[in-house]
């Protein structure tokens, strides 16, 4: 998808994007309604080539990259430091402070591409990372709970926390939290924290 305010320069990149193989689902002279065409489209790669691109256009892109990441390519003028922050924030995966070059679009879209594909390695290795501590901490408190309530060494509570998950095939995680569950609503009322 093309987003560029200058008919002349939008066709001149939207034909230089078909020479070098691309498939242009759409070319919008404006950033409005660029949510709901990102919805309708949902293009591989967005670039935004707009003269005056404004804080309307980074919502959107705060948006939908929330809800649908993809590389985003912006190429403007506009060199203001803080504008190009906000913009890596909203989800621009590649800031180009100049003019849009129809010679030069498809290196920028290479570049977006990779650094997009390596944020989104790194976003997962912290979600998977946020995970097994999450699970690390259910398990730990379970294991407190059942050592405190049933009067057993740590070992003695981990073993029975793991023969729990296999006999219902359940992740050791999804085993603890059902554990706590169970063993914090039969808790004496005296000895909850």
């Amino acid at each position: 998808m093309l987003v560029d305010d200058d008919l002349s320069r939008a066709t001149a990149v939207e034909a230089r994007l078909r020479e070098v193989g691309f498939e242009v689902l759409s070319v919008i002279p404006t950033a409005s309604g660029l949510l709901f065409q990102m919805a309708q489209q949902e293009p591989d790669v967005v670039i935004i080539a707009l003269d005056s691109p404004d804080r309307d256009v980074l919502e959107s892109l705060a948006i939908a990259s929330t809800h649908n990441p993809r590389p985003v390519v912006m190429f403007s003028e506009a060199g203001d430091q803080g504008f190009i922050t906000d913009a890596i924030r909203a989800g621009v995966t590649a800031y180009q402070a100049e003019d849009i070059n129809p010679t030069r679009v498809r290196a920028a879209i290479d570049i977006a591409v990779a650094q997009f594909s390596a944020f989104n390695n790194l976003r997962e290795e912290l979600d998977e990372t946020r995970r097994q501590l999450e699970e690390r901490k259910l398990v730990e408190k379970a294991k407190g709970l059942l050592m405190s309530l049933h009067k057993v060494e740590e070992e003695e509570a981990f073993a029975t926390l793991r023969k729990l998950a296999m006999d219902k095939n359940r992740t050791l995680g999804e085993t603890a939290r059902e554990v706590i569950s169970i063993l914090e609503r039969s808790k004496p009322k005296g000895r909850q924290r």
